[in-house]
């Protein structure tokens, strides 16, 4: 029963189960279902009415599947709750925001409505992925996650405690990464947090993917799967997911495991205990009290779904830029005719966690619906892709093929099977799509090329080329997803894949069509242009493969260019996974971005360029300017880092929670009424009041929004922190008032002193307006109160419990439980501060003591060194040992010491001074070599 695809068990009356369902914007991987917008593109709507409507739907659907496939289950895996901390992570389509609250607030209003409104039976059970701290593809199942104490519980855990808490969710997936050097799927996080936290002790635990094996495969830190399983057990987990369908070998772990003692009987009734909670919870052993037990396939794309669909696509569409001057959007109900270029104009494309479309609508077809029949409007549709041939210079003849058939270069002029539409994704990406047929060229599995794929897509991508040019201009053409190359059949003429490049046809690419020009003459001829670009959600950056720019493909940069060019009412429409950098093409008149929206992007687009509907979506993440401004993708300390808006100094191109409206709103003024709680001593939360009023001719639905700052803070605290969000209608010409609640806890930060989130006292700011960035109003709070205790001398505390660290890794303590702190790299120094003691004394009177331990991978070798305050932020060495090799245990080092060998006494050294500095007392450890210290102590 602990594996993904349990088999039935007659003896209990026990019907065969699947864990697991993908349901991350619809139900996903069981044929034609409602597909909604991504959750990046759902969170743009900051509504968490409507997503819950979103996630009910995509539950009743779920449970649709399961009346027409009874081996369906009804364990849901979505949401994503991974905050959004780099833009160029592969799956950054699947999180909500950088925000952790934020991405709290809209993932559990998701996780409600796949839970259902029943009291007692669940619709579904949604799984929290991916636990934790997991932001990037590359090597994801080999790198750790440095996570501090404070980038832990105020950045990570709160996106999975809340819908824990609130009861909403009833399993947690873990992820495939390491945190702070020790696996997730056996980390002691599990325990020590998930299951402390309200409605913990009941949360199934299931394993990702294949990440079992990895433990003593790819990971190696285990020897073999049995110690690999039982860890994993221990640490918490119920169910495993490995080897496909196939339970046996996971079983076979497990019994061995038994075997050797490493687990017991007990450890595996917790977890089936567990599991059999999560299906009784759906009603399995209850159906004559099941009351979504009525729900059938019919339910499947139902009218009201498809009709949510619209709602949700049209309410993510976010207006970045609307040239006040141009007055280009909205389009209005005579815009006159109107271009759409670009080849995700004409498409609509789904992702990895997409349902099948039915009766999708592209953006083309969606202004054709709103604007077809209007007079003198009419909509062109230009795709602005070269249609080129392909001639083998061996053979001479053009590669084509009439319908599905193989290939050939058989054709000695290029007729229309041999015109192929070529599109450049970036990086050096290309699609060949027949003109005749409009299928994607690719590799059926045979080994030869074929015009038969409707769309790009698959686990590993089929559809995908590279032209590699010689000197004399001619062109390999090297298949991707295979990595071999095109080689003309002798004899067949047959285009086959084959490994060496040295034996490949050489082809002379003819542009018969150029996209280019084709666009140009397209946006000179229409009243409006509409050009629209992105990505294709299955290249340059999905699961398994993280972006390596914010920079839109050279290629449609290229495009919006020459259209802004032809024609200065242009719209640019980006239809995208995540955040460009767009440089100079951010100028352009008109800037609007969705997500790959779900079957009824083009309604929705078109319902808000016309302005039927006016726009009222938000970024829900920040839009950087250039790839300088972020952190390295797997630097997870967002303080030290200064990364996200919570930290980052760098001007962003468009702000967290920016989005423009048609109207005109002016914010006049704020008012702060504090809110006692019951029973309370000091307020618990606040409310603001703002008056809003609108000067244009447009009603707006304005999305007020708070954030919080304190520059008195005595720690890092963010430079802003979004603490809360209202929206209200503002009409034409009018005033409106929002009135929004401040819950003081969102001011918590993790003392690392008293090991718990806190509420510093002292004065903070709450400012107001329509982005992160955009705040022109601003009120002050006072917290009364005394500040925390500071360090207490004579205590040990946990290394890890720093105040700023540099080069600094967190590893292991022990295999499973504990961390400790060692330079990130051995051959350079790394460093933590501790501060926050009245005064750190530097005579020979007092030391420092440390618990030395060697994590895994290192030997205790190397020096450390304790240094306090000097002059002009320069810093005095008070004490040092030699750590010799082997060594573990408690290391005494004196105040006032030079270096001595680990365990022994001082080499009488002394500091050029003592030094008791005027920030409360600090002192900094520097550790050299392969050390790690899991303890400190100031005596």
């Amino acid at each position: 029963m602990l594996h993904q695809h349990a088999p039935a068990v007659p003896e209990l009356g026990l019907a065969p189960f699947h864990t697991g369902a993908e349901a991350a914007h619809g139900v996903a991987w069981l044929g034609p279902a409602t597909v909604f917008p991504q959750p990046v593109g759902m969170a743009a709507t900051w509504d968490a009415d409507l997503i819950e409507r979103l996630g009910e739907a995509t539950g009743r659907e779920l449970r649709g599947k399961k009346a027409g496939d009874s081996s369906v289950g009804l364990n849901a895996w979505a949401p994503v709750v991974n905050p959004l901390r780099h833009p160029l992570w592969g799956r950054n389509e699947e999180g909500f925001s950088e925000d952790p609250h934020l991405t709290a607030e809209l993932a559990g209003a998701y996780c409600r409505g796949l839970k259902g409104r029943d009291p007692h039976t669940w619709l579904t059970v949604p799984t929290l992925k991916h636990f934790l701290a997991y932001n990037n593809e590359l090597d994801r199942n080999v790198t750790s996650s440095n996570l501090s104490p404070r980038v832990l519980h105020e950045y990570e855990l709160p996106a999975y405690r809340s819908p824990i808490e609130e009861g909403v969710a009833g399993a947690v997936m873990l992820s495939y990464n390491l945190v702070n050097g020790r696996p997730a799927h056996v980390s002691d996080l599990v325990q020590s947090e998930l299951r402390q936290w309200r409605n913990g002790d009941s949360l199934t635990i299931v394993t990702d993917a294949g990440a079992p094996g990895s433990l003593f495969r790819a990971e190696k830190y285990f020897d073999d799967g049995p110690a690999a399983y039982a860890a994993a057990l221990h640490a918490g987990v119920d169910s495993f997911t490995d080897d496909g369908d196939n339970p046996a070998p996971s079983i076979g772990y497990l019994q061995e495991a038994l075997k050797q003692q490493l687990i017991n009987e007990a450890d595996v009734d917790r977890a089936v205990l567990r599991l059999l909670t999560l299906r009784a919870r759906t009603g399995e052993f209850t159906p004559d009290r099941d009351p979504y037990a009525s729900i059938g396939t019919d339910v499947i794309g139902a009218p009201a779904h498809v009709g949510l669909a619209r709602e949700a696509a049209a309410k993510s569409v976010v207006v970045l830029r609307n040239d006040p001057e141009g007055g280009l959007l909205p389009l209005g109900s005579s815009p006159g005719s109107i271009a759409v270029i670009g080849t995700l104009g004409s498409r609509v494309l789904s992702d990895w966690y997409s349902g099948t479309l039915q009766d999708e609508v592209s953006i083309a077809e969606g202004l054709t619906r709103r604007y077809g029949g209007d007079e003198g409007a009419g909509v062109t549709i230009e795709e602005g892709a070269d249609v080129v041939s392909l001639r083998s210079v061996r053979t001479g003849g053009y590669l084509g093929g009439d319908g599905t058939a193989v290939l050939t270069t058989q054709a000695t002029v290029p007729g229309e099977a041999e015109r192929f539409v070529l599109k450049d994704w970036g990086k050096g990406e290309l699609t060949l799509q027949s003109a005749l047929t409009g299928k994607f060229v690719t590799d059926s599995g045979d080994g030869y090329l074929r015009a038969a794929a409707d769309r790009v897509g698959g686990w590993v991508v089929q559809e995908t080329f590279r032209l590699d040019y010689s000197s004399d201009g001619t062109a390999a053409l090297q298949h991707i997803g295979t990595r071999k190359w095109v080689r003309v059949e002798t004899g067949t003429a047959s285009a086959a894949l084959v490994p060496d490049a040295r034996t490949a046809d050489r082809f002379v690419l003819r542009t018969l069509t150029s996209g280019h020009e084709a666009a140009r003459q397209a946006a000179a001829a229409a009243h409006t242009a509409v050009v629209v670009v992105g990505n294709d959600p299955h290249l340059g950056g999905r699961e398994t493969l993280d972006r390596n720019t914010l920079e839109l493909p050279l290629a449609d940069q290229e495009l919006v260019r020459i259209v802004r060019e032809a024609n200065p009412r242009t719209v640019l429409v980006i239809v995208s996974s995540y955040p460009y950098a767009l440089g100079a093409l951010a100028d352009t008149p008109a800037v609007v971005w969705t997500s790959h929206g779900g079957q009824e992007l083009g309604n929705g687009v078109a319902d808000i360029l016309s302005g039927d509907t006016g726009p009222t979506g938000r970024l829900p993440q920040t839009w950087f300017r250039r790839d300088e401004d972020l952190a390295g993708i797997l630097d997870y300390d967002i303080i030290t880092s200064r990364s996200t808006y919570l930290y980052s100094r760098a001007e962003p191109l468009f702000a967290l929670g920016h989005g423009l409206t048609y109207g005109q709103v002016r914010y006049e003024s704020v008012v702060l009424r504090e809110l006692p709680g019951e029973g309370a001593l000091r307020a618990d939360s606040a409310e603001l009041t703002v008056e809003l009023r609108n000067t244009g001719s447009r009603a707006a639905a304005e999305l007020v929004q708070v954030y919080a700052s304190a520059p008195g803070h005595r720690f890092e605290f963010p430079r802003r922190l979004l603490v809360g969000h209202q929206r209200v209608e503002v009409p034409a010409g009018g005033t409106a008032t929002a009135r929004v609640t401040v819950s003081l806890d969102r001011l918590a930060t993790y003392s690392v002193v008293e090991e718990r989130l806190l509420v510093e006292p002292g004065t903070y700011q709450l400012l107001v307006g329509a982005s992160a960035e955009d705040l022109p109003l601003a009120v002050p709070l006072e917290v009364p109160g005394t500040p925390g205790p500071g360090r207490r001398t004579g205590q040990w505390f946990r290394a890890e419990n720093f105040d700023s660290c540099h080069n600094l890794a967190l590893v292991p303590e022990t295999p499973l439980a504990g961390t400790a702190i060692a330079p990130a790299d051995a051959a350079r120094l790394g460093w933590t501060l501790y501060r926050g003691w009245n005064a750190v004394p530097a005579d020979g009177g007092h030391a420092v003591l440390l618990d030395m331990v060697a994590g895994p991978a290192r030997g205790a070798a190397g020096n450390v060194r304790v240094q306090v305050p000097g002059p002009a932020d320069t810093w005095n060495t008070v004490g040092s040992a030699r750590i010799t090799p082997g060594f573990r245990g408690e290391l005494e080092i004196r105040m006032g010491s030079g270096t001595a060998p680990a365990g022994a006494g001082p080499s009488g050294a002394r500091p050029s001074r003592a030094a008791t500095p005027s920030d409360g007392g600090a002192f900094r450890l520097v550790l050299e070599g392969a050390v790690a210290v899991s303890r400190v102590q100031l005596t």
